[in-house]
């Protein structure tokens, strides 16, 4: 009997533990009673009626990433290609998200399978390759709207993979390779282009410079030249203002000593001697210079001859 009344406790106290749940965070857990739904618990504490309730779905709040494999599809142009996606996506209502769709996760990669092969049956074999956000944004809109009634808000949807065919491959290859080796040759000529104008650009300035250095010789010359000229204009200017100040200063100091008419007649002839410099061998004589007495001596001292 004592042994009865442990195992009866013991299952008791089991049953007891079995009936207090908690739940944790990011996570919702879908209740039912009898069969029936009867409501979803939240983060915390929680007891259920034992024998008559029953969680029927712990549900991940979190956002998940469903990355499906390539599926085949058809473009407009007739190109078979295969594409696989990436769809994020968040469960928003745990009631739905468990009583709204048999399995989710399999209604969700046929809807983007069979939303991605109308999306890309609309577009040619250029336009799937060069429009991945264009898709992407038209998966993601229509993909939510069909997931809203189950209880799954997408949030984004991304093409991880676009593998034309091989023949379209290899054609891509080589265009890809013809157009670098196209760059590289523009590249290559715009370079050439480039240092050829340099180079031209520089041989102008230089013979600019040559031209502009000859000029300024040629003008530094020319002004060493006029220099020079206008220095030995003044020199000789300046001379003969010397001598002539010299012999009007000369004849002044005789006119001021009183000096007879005689002696300036023999001044005269000084200056005269000056003149010849004992180069000439014969001196005209003014009339009135000839009735000195001393005019023998005077053209025997210019001449430099004795009588």
């Amino acid at each position: 009997m004592p042994f009865l009344i442990i195992v009866l406790i013991i299952v008791v106290l089991a049953i007891a533990v079995s009936c207090v749940k908690i739940v944790p965070q990011a996570q919702a857990f879908v209740v039912e009673r009898l069969g029936a739904y009867q409501g979803t618990w939240s983060v915390g504490f929680h007891v259920k009626v034992p024998l008559i309730d029953k969680v029927a779905r712990r549900v991940n709040l979190k956002e998940q990433v469903a990355d499906f494999p390539p599926q085949p599809v058809i473009t407009k142009d007739n190109v078979t290609m295969r594409i696989d996606t990436v769809v994020f996506y968040q469960i928003t209502d745990p009631k739905l998200f468990t009583y709204g769709v048999e399995n989710p996760m399999m209604a969700i990669e046929n809807l983007t399978a069979t939303t991605l092969r109308n999306i890309i049956g609309d577009l040619e074999l250029d336009q799937t390759l060069t429009s991945r956000e264009t898709i992407n944004t038209k998966m993601r809109a229509q993909l939510d709207i069909a997931t809203d009634p189950w209880g799954i808000k997408v949030n984004r949807v991304e093409l991880k993979n676009i593998i034309p065919p091989a023949e379209i491959q290899n054609a891509m290859e080589k265009q890809m390779k013809a157009e670098r080796e196209r760059r590289e040759a523009v590249t290559r000529a715009e370079g050439e282009k480039k240092a050829r104008i340099l180079e031209a650009e520089g041989e102008k300035e230089s013979a600019i410079l040559r031209a502009e250095a000859e000029k300024q010789s040629a003008i530094l010359r020319a002004e060493a030249q006029k220099e020079k000229m206008i220095r030995e204009a003044e020199g000789e200017a300046e001379a003969i203002l010397k001598v002539q100040q010299a012999h009007a200063d000369g004849l002044r100091m005789l006119k001021d000593a009183s000096a007879d008419e005689a002696v300036l007649k023999l001044k005269s002839l000084e200056a005269f001697e000056k003149v010849a410099d004992g180069k000439a061998n014969t001196i005209l004589l003014p009339a009135e210079l000839s009735g000195i007495a001393s005019v023998g001596a005077v053209l025997k001292t210019v001449t430099g001859h004795k009588e």
